[in-house]
């Protein structure tokens, strides 16, 4: 067995963290990111590091930031990562998405014009 090294451990965490929010399988995942299961799985587990380049085609394929992953999420970076999902949708999901975020902003917009008795 690999030795873990503390890095691999944390960018791997960080990269589970984010195929888990995609909502990804490792298959799905590795099948995205062209790499085998088994090498999703080390990865994670931090069993393996990984390159740059395959760190550029994780983040490219999740749409988020590699700071993300080497630093960790940031409060900014979660507008990012649901812009990002939000481009991944087929059309007819993104604009079932946008007509009921239209209508959540709307409801708030009345909301706040409402008298509050404080």
């Amino acid at each position: 067995m690999r030795d873990k090294k503390e890095i691999n451990i944390y960018i791997g965490n960080q990269i589970r963290i984010a195929r888990e929010r995609a909502g990804l399988t490792q298959a799905q995942f590795g099948e995205i990111v062209s790499l085998g299961t088994k090498n999703v799985s080390d990865i994670e587990r931090g069993v393996a590091g990984i390159t740059v380049s395959t760190l550029k085609r994780i983040c490219e394929k999740l749409s988020i930031s590699s700071d993300s992953i080497i630093f960790g999420s940031q409060g900014k970076n979660d507008v990012a990562y649901l812009a990002g999902r939000l481009e991944r949708l087929p059309p007819q999901q993104f604009s079932a998405v946008e007509t009921f975020l239209n209508q959540v902003f709307e409801l708030f917009t009345r909301l706040e014009d409402l008298p509050y008795k404080k």
